[in-house]
C-alpha cells in the first residue's frame, strides 16, 4: 500500500473537518441537494466525455495510486545479474525454470521470448509495443481523474447559480432564504473539495506511478535484450545502472 497517498488524503480531509468543527456545527456543511448537484453532475458529465467501459476500466488503474507492488530497481538489477550468470553458465534455456516464479508478467513474457530464441530486435519491438499500451492505459486513468477534477468546481458554480436564483425568487419569504443560500455556497465548497483534495491529487499520483512503471519496464527490456545477446553479467549491471543517478548505483561485483 502507498502510505503517502492514504496519509495525504486522510490528513487533508481530517484537517478540513477539524477546522469546520472548531468553527461551528459540522451538520451545517451537509446538504443533500448540493451533493446531488456536484457528485451526480460531475459523474454524469464525465460519462458524456468518455465511454462507459473506459470509465469503469479506470477503477482498475486507480488502485495504482493506493497499492503499489513490484520490484525495487536494485532488486531488479540484481535479478538480471543472477539470470545472466545462469544463462552464461548453463545456456539461455536454463532460464525457463526461473520464469514461473516471477511476479511480473512483462518480465515473464520478455524472458520467454528470449528462451524461445527470438531475435533481440524482435523482442525489443514486441516489448516496446507493450510499454506503449501500458502508457496509454495509465494516461487514460489520469485523464479521467483530471476531467473529474475539472468538472467538479464547474458543477459547484452551477449549484451556486441555482441557489442564488432560488433565493432571489423567494426574497419575500425569509424562511426559504437559508436553504437556498446553503445550496449556493455548499455546492461550490463540495466542488472545490472533490477536485483539490481527491481527483487532481489522484491524477497526479497516477502520472507519477506511470512514469515509474515505464522506467522499470524499459530497464527490464534492456536487461532481457542483454541476456538474449549473451552479454556478460558485469556488463548488464553497468547497462542497467545507467538508469539510476550516480549516488544510487550499486554493484554486485567487488
Amino acid at each position: 500500500m502507498d502510505i503517502a497517498t492514504v496519509v495525504g488524503i486522510v490528513c487533508a480531509f481530517a484537517l478540513v473537518l477539524t477546522a469546520i468543527v472548531i468553527g461551528g456545527d459540522i451538520v451545517l456543511f451537509f446538504d443533500v441537494p448540493s451533493m446531488m448537484i456536484v457528485l451526480g453532475g460531475t459523474f454524469g458529465a464525465t460519462l458524456i466525455n468518455y465511454p462507459l467501459p473506459e470509465v469503469l476500466r479506470v477503477l482498475k488503474v486507480v488502485k495504482n495510486a493506493f497499492f503499489h507492488q513490484g520490484y525495487t530497481v536494485h532488486g531488479l538489477i540484481s535479478s538480471f545479474v543472477s539470470l545472466a550468470g545462469v544463462a552464461r553458465r548453463e545456456g539461455i534455456l536454463a532460464l525457463e525454470n526461473s520464469i514461473g516464479d516471477m511476479r511480473d508478467d512483462f518480465m515473464k513474457k520478455g524472458l520467454q521470448l528470449s528462451v524461445d530464441g527470438l531475435e533481440p530486435n524482435s523482442i525489443r519491438e514486441i516489448l516496446g509495443t507493450e510499454i506503449i499500451s501500458i502508457q496509454e492505459r495509465h494516461k487514460l486513468g489520469s485523464e479521467i481523474f483530471t476531467t473529474l477534477g475539472t468538472f467538479a468546481p464547474a458543477l459547484g458554480m452551477i449549484g451556486t447559480l441555482i441557489g442564488l436564483v432560488q433565493m432571489l425568487k423567494t426574497m419575500d419569504d425569509p424562511s426559504s432564504i437559508g436553504p437556498a443560500m446553503a445550496v449556493a455556497l455548499l455546492t461550490t465548497f463540495y466542488g472545490a473539495i472533490l477536485a483539490n483534495l481527491f481527483c487532481l491529487p489522484v491524477a497526479g499520483k497516477l502520472k507519477t506511478r506511470s512514469n515509474q512503471e515505464v522506467m522499470m519496464k524499459e530497464l527490464m527490456t534492456e536487461g532481457i535484450i542483454a541476456i538474449a545477446k549473451g552479454d556478460n553479467p558485469r556488463i548488464i549491471e553497468q547497462k542497467l545502472n545507467a538508469y539510476l543517478p550516480l549516488e544510487l548505483r550499486e554493484s554486485s561485483f567487488r
